[in-house]
């Protein structure tokens, strides 16, 4: 009876624990989110853009699906290919590779086309 006590206090604990981490790193983000200027001007003073007119813009981004893109933020400040992803993919090509040169004695798959 005593150890079922001790399981479920361990186990509040943990999802208790998980729970305040969650807030304080949801907090840390929209704490830590970068600056949306209420205009931008160029040097000879006429506006290019109203803090509005950004914010349209972030919206039409994220409908699109820019996000997926962008920062967690959504404005695709930090855009750039998924290089692990890339890596991933070579590694498994060339890890199929290796095991069809191994089985049929060519790189190439039974059953599949060349392209050229």
């Amino acid at each position: 009876m005593q150890t079922k006590r001790i399981h479920w206090m361990a186990l509040a604990f943990v999802v208790g624990g998980a729970f305040l981490l969650l807030g304080f790193f949801g907090r840390e983000v929209y704490r830590q989110a970068p600056p949306i200027p209420g205009r931008i001007v160029s040097v000879s003073g006429t506006e290019l853009a109203t803090r509005d007119q950004i914010l349209d813009g972030q919206q039409v981004w994220q409908s699109a699906g820019g996000q997926q893109l962008g920062s967690i933020w959504g404005h695709g400040a930090y855009q750039a290919p998924d290089w692990s992803a890339d890596w991933v993919h070579r590694e498994c090509v060339a890890l199929l590779e290796a095991w069809s040169r191994a089985e049929h004695g060519s790189a190439r798959r039974p059953g599949t086309r060349t392209e050229g």
